[in-house]
């Protein structure tokens, strides 16, 4: 029984953007990506058993960090390796900018006791400073978007991973869609429910930095055979009713545009994110800088831009398009990595060997301010800012400068989320067309003048002045007071503890053997040579303890100076001569002192040896001299660290004279309606559920697969939380075979899976849990040799009894083209005749006489599960025949 259920991304949902889906297989409930920004998966993520995420983009994996962190959606997370390294630096990029500019209440995370502490403190300052600190929006930390991508298992692409736990059963295997850098197709397959495929924001076409979905590859014959004919196929139809330009005319529009403002000392602006998308925008301006030899400077405004490019160099077999991997190692101008000039930001890239995505023209600058301080806004630029939707972040700030400014343009690659500045934009662009010119009817349209006044609210941290600064830094004085006093509460009540197991062990480890070790270091002291030392009677001392609680000295006076070395060995040189321990009959011989080792005895109770705390906690304790060295790195850090002054958080508003140029240019990468249309029905599931689409979208892609016969009718179309039942209640049971039977046993393999017909007698065993399939022979009871036969009396005497004979099965649908491309490899030429019928053998050749049109066989497929093979008996009839029946999964009987 297959239960699905939006929570959010649904058909007709005015904002699709974040998706996220419940996909419940029987009692296995899997997350279909956790996208951002806000829905509220809080209840049912500690349900969860398996996520699965699809796109290293926020509307795929933007929310995990925070509900694994907040709301316990601690369920093993699967993705490629790219999509984990990218939605980690999309997710750390939206955080920063977001904390930057907002606070956010993390009263609810889980540390110590001295952490929580300061938290405490902190935010108790926070709510002074800013009543009215809570947005409600859900934002992680940078610490818990680190611990959460690092519990995401990581998998290549076509790897099958056999789930265990909960999940047994359960097969997932990932290939590739397209659109971003490890972006994901997957599929699921379960003994009980099938084949499920998950396939959402695919593209088919080849880009610049990225090969298509593996889906659909029309030269390698249509849809790709491990996912066609699925029992469930759910798909998004967002782009149902867009028709895509070509992508030849998009990249002349975009570097048309950025030619002509350039050359008239405008700027630019882009807004994007730093994701995977980004790569093709620098691919494309990269190119095009070398072939125009322009010098105006590429700005990336973003922090994590850098790190991103890294990562993806050092993942270059996961690149494809144009930027093809031979070029790994060599740069554009054919030099090699050791030839060229190293500057101080290429030692590292270089490492990598990866020229192909080297951007010689790129600068990364982490803030506006870094930006003006090195290029002036009346310099010509191009300037990509974070993030693309301009809710937050540097690209805000930028705009609000940058609109007022004539001639300067705000190029749009993305139409931007619901209820952002910059689907606004967008908005105002698209109205402004003509009806054949707007973005979805296949043509570029033309840039617009903005005009008018548009109220922006700016979020900001300003740092504190006056009253409030020294109100601040009079309660982190007292935070930091109470801070000290609890940690020496601590520090006290463990030397006090420690103090009490130091004495117990004196007490307990006085025993006659110290005592006598004592009596013999006295005597060695008595002894000594009075040339050497000068010994002064005093009162006798107590035995020396080191940190290790090992006994060191005997009774020494107060007067004496001696060296305490911990050698269990003898000691050469001038170092503390003394007498032996033992006498000899020819008098004392000097030797050289040997470090008295005092064996202890154990102390024990009725329950064995006693455990003693106070070594523990001693063993588990660092030694003064690493706590020191430690403590003086900490302070160098903090003394090198540029230290944040305290700042709050407020909030403006401002009018802003729009008089720059705005245009929209498709870059998101996606398959546009006649694409979907003509990859759907190729898939031919046997139900399907469609997602993240407009209401007249998701119509428009049902009536369109309705005309096609053969297609199903089982479409689904749900609304956001409406949960939708497919299939029907399935009981299946685990069953164990015997050795004996699975030895006899003839398996075929099928896509996953090994079929096989068995014949057996179940038989339960008081010691196992799971019943066993035995031989039907071995386990026939003696009394049944021996029973009676009775006889029908309809039955004519002499006759036999009628038995039913076991029937073959073979298992798989029959491709025709599949048969003709195996019957090339072993030279047996093939030609497909009309609908439905492949002709093998001499007929298939043109040329060939009618002297061997006996061996010619026909293959037609009259029906689904029905193939006729026609021809002449001939070599060529065998073995065609063997090839189908090795297409086909064959279950003798």
């Amino acid at each position: 029984m297959i239960t699905f259920t939006p929570l959010s991304g649904a058909v007709g949902e005015s904002q699709t953007c974040p998706l996220a889906y419940l996909l419940q297989l029987d009692d296995v409930r899997v997350l279909l990506d956790c996208g951002s920004p806000d829905w509220s998966p809080e209840g049912c993520a500690p349900t969860v058993d398996l996520v699965l995420l699809s796109h290293g983009d926020l509307a795929h994996s933007g929310l995990y960090a925070y509900a694994y962190a907040r709301w316990g959606l601690k369920a093993p997370a699967y993705s490629t390796i790219p999509v984990q390294a990218m939605a980690r630096i999309v997710s750390l990029e939206d955080v920063e900018g977001l904390r930057d500019e907002q606070d956010f209440d993390d009263s609810d995370q889980h540390h110590d006791e001295s952490s929580e502490h300061l938290a405490e403190t902190q935010s108790a300052l926070d709510k002074d400073m800013d009543p009215t600190s809570s947005s409600g929006k859900f934002v992680a930390t940078v610490q818990e978007v680190h611990e959460a991508y690092d519990s995401v298992n990581t998998l290549r692409y076509s790897q099958p991973t056999h789930l265990q736990g909960k999940c047994q059963g359960i097969t997932i295997i990932p290939f590739a869609a397209g659109h971003s850098l490890g972006g994901t197709i997957w599929k699921i397959r379960s003994p009980s429910v099938g084949t499920i495929v998950y396939a959402v924001n695919m593209n088919h076409m080849k880009e610049r930095h990225l090969d298509g979905t593996v889906l659909f590859r029309p030269s390698a014959g249509g849809i790709f055979e491990p996912l066609a004919r699925p029992d469930l196929f759910i798909t998004d139809a967002d782009r149902a009713n867009v028709t895509t330009p070509r992508r030849k005319d998009r990249d002349a529009a975009l570097i048309d545009t950025i030619s002509a403002t350039l050359s008239s000392r405008s700027s630019l602006l882009l807004p994007c994110d730093a994701g995977p998308r980004l790569l093709e925008l620098l691919v494309l301006l990269d190119q095009h800088w070398r072939y125009a030899d322009f010098r105006y400077p590429i700005c990336l405004l973003s922090r994590n831009g850098r790190e991103m490019l890294t990562f993806v160099r050092s993942m270059m077999e996961w690149v494809g398009g144009t930027v093809s991997k031979e070029d790994v190692g060599v740069d554009s101008s054919g030099k090699t990595g050791a030839k060229r000039r190293r500057g101080e930001d290429d030692v590292e890239d270089e490492a990598l060997g990866a020229f192909a995505l080297r951007f010689r023209y790129l600068e990364f600058f982490l803030n506006p301010q870094s930006l003006m301080h090195t290029y002036s806004s009346k310099e010509p630029k191009i300037i990509l800012a974070v993030p693309a939707s301009l809710s937050h972040g540097p690209c805000r700030s930028l705009f609000a400068d940058f609109a007022a400014v004539p001639d300067n343009v705000v190029l749009l690659t993305g139409r931007g989320e619901e209820g952002t500045l910059a689907r606004l934009l967008f908005d105002r662009w698209n109205n402004s067309q003509r009806d054949t010119d707007k973005w979805d009817k296949g043509k570029i349209g033309s840039n617009v003048m903005m005009d008018g006044v548009l109220q922006l609210k700016m979020n900001s941290k300003v740092p504190l002045q006056g009253a409030e600064l020294e109100a601040y830094l009079a309660k982190e004085r007292a935070a930091k007071e109470k801070e000290a006093a609890h940690q020496a509460a601590i520090v006290r009540n463990q030397r006090v503890l420690e103090a009490d197991e130091d004495e117990s062990d004196e007490e307990s480890d006085s025993d006659s053997e110290e005592e006598e070790v004592e009596r013999a270091l006295n005597d060695d002291d008595d002894e000594m040579d009075d040339s050497d030392h000068s010994v002064r009677p005093g009162r006798r001392r107590k035995h020396d303890k080191t940190e290790d609680n090992a006994d060191w000295g005997g009774d020494m006076d107060d007067g004496l100076t001696k060296t305490l070395l911990s050698f269990d060995i003898y000691l050469k040189g001038n170092v503390s001569k003394s007498m032996s321990f033992f006498k000899s009959a020819d008098g004392p011989t000097h030797r050289f002192r040997m470090f008295p080792y005092v064996e202890k005895k154990r102390r024990v109770d009725e329950y064995g040896e006693t455990i003693d705390v106070g070594m523990w906690l001693r063993k588990g304790k660092e030694t003064e001299e690493v706590k020191e060295a430690k403590r003086k790195q900490a302070e160098e850090e903090d003394k090198n660290a540029v230290r944040e002054p305290p700042s709050k958080f407020v909030s403006s508003e401002i009018e802003i004279q729009l008089a720059c140029r705005l245009l929209f240019v498709d870059m998101e990468g996606l398959s546009d309606g006649r694409a979907v249309k003509a990859i759907v029905p190729q898939v031919n599931p046997r139900k399907m559920v469609i997602v993240h689409a407009p209401t007249a979208a998701a119509r428009t892609l049902i009536e369109s697969c309705g005309q096609i016969r053969s297609m199903t009718r089982d479409i689904y179309a749900p609304s956001m939380g409406e949960s939708i039942q497919i299939g029907q209640h399935t009981n299946t049971f685990s069953i164990s075979i015997s050795d004996e039977l699975l030895s006899t046993l003839k398996m075929s393999r099928f896509e996953d899976n090994e079929v096989g017909y068995v014949t057996g007698r179940v038989t339960n065993h008081f010691s196992l849990n799971i019943p066993i399939l035995e031989p039907a022979g071995s386990s026939v009871p003696s009394e049944a040799a021996n029973a009676r036969v009775i006889v029908p009396s309809d039955r004519i005497f002499g006759a036999r009894v009628t038995q039913p004979l076991p029937r073959s099965t073979m298992i798989g649908e029959l491709k025709l083209t599949a048969l003709k491309a195996r019957l090339a490899s072993i030279g047996v030429p093939a030609e497909l005749i009309g609908e439905g019928v492949l002709v093998c053998g001499a007929g298939a050749r043109r040329d060939q006489t009618s002297n061997n049109i006996d061996e010619t066989v026909a293959v037609r497929k009259t029906g689904r599960g029905k193939v006729e093979l026609e021809g002449n008996v001939s070599d060529v009839y065998y073995i065609v025949r063997k090839e189908i029946y090795g297409l086909h999964a064959l279950i003798a009987a």
